[in-house]
């Protein structure tokens, strides 16, 4: 989604996204629940020059969303203090060996989240849960 004139659409989203497009539809469908209460806004970074949807809690930035071809990226952001707690999640495995790799950007390690599937979405909203949940 790199084109500033094309803003991202439903119908773009979903020729953009192909299978994955349930995944999307299903994040979509969670965010506003009133048991995540989170909202989506879409902008164009000049910088990065792509769309980034910016998902957040109040004032607060979650995590941010971007389109790629065939899956979409989720990145939350912690510091080393917030990271700890990253351990205890009731997520896969996997994903922790990932985010404890990860390399720190500035004082912020990123916690990136390649998702082309609906099964991903359970853990991407516990890390959600524990993202909001922090001071």
């Amino acid at each position: 989604m790199k084109d500033q004139q094309i803003f991202p659409t439903e119908e773009i989203l979903e020729r953009a996204l192909g299978d994955s497009y349930l995944a999307f539809e299903m994040l979509i469908n969670k965010l506003s629940d009133a048991q995540y209460g989170l909202t989506m806004e879409w902008r164009y970074y000049r910088d990065g020059k792509a769309w980034l949807g910016k998902v957040s809690y109040k004032k607060k930035t979650i995590f941010w969303l971007s389109v790629w071809d065939k899956f979409f990226k989720t990145t939350f952001y912690f510091t080393e203090k917030n990271s700890i707690g990253i351990a205890e999640l009731n997520i896969k495995e996997k994903l922790k060996e990932n985010f404890f790799k990860s390399k720190p950007i500035g004082r912020l390690i990123p916690f990136t989240l390649n998702i082309n599937d609906r099964e991903q979405i359970t853990d991407l909203f516990r890390i959600a849960e524990y993202k909001k949940s922090l001071k």
